[in-house]
């Protein structure tokens, strides 16, 4: 694959979640407040895979969110670039949460 190709398609990539991203926007700003903060209240700290509490974990500088019931493991948003910016950060995070 030609490195043309790839910009290509990381563009069409970029295009598609910019998309993606203006369709949520659009969509949260015609919820209510109320509506709003009812989400949050029953979303929050839960996990989006399987519906448990989240328990935050500190790993390395970082605190992520980490589902016992199903070991999913979840970031906020600039997480995942504080944590890729340190050597061996991908082997280190898998044997800290292996199950």
């Amino acid at each position: 694959m030609s490195s043309g190709t790839l910009s290509e398609q990381e563009q069409k990539l970029r295009e598609d979640l910019a998309r993606r991203r203006e369709a949520v926007q659009i969509r949260q700003s015609q919820i209510s407040s109320d509506e709003r903060e009812e989400q949050r209240r029953l979303h929050w700290m839960r996990c989006p895979k399987c519906g448990s509490e989240l328990a935050e974990v500190q790993f390395r500088a970082v605190k992520v969110d980490k589902c016992f019931s199903c070991n999913g493991v979840f970031l906020d948003d600039g997480e995942l670039e504080q944590l890729t910016g340190k050597p061996g950060w991908f082997d280190s995070m898998l044997r800290f949460f292996k199950g």
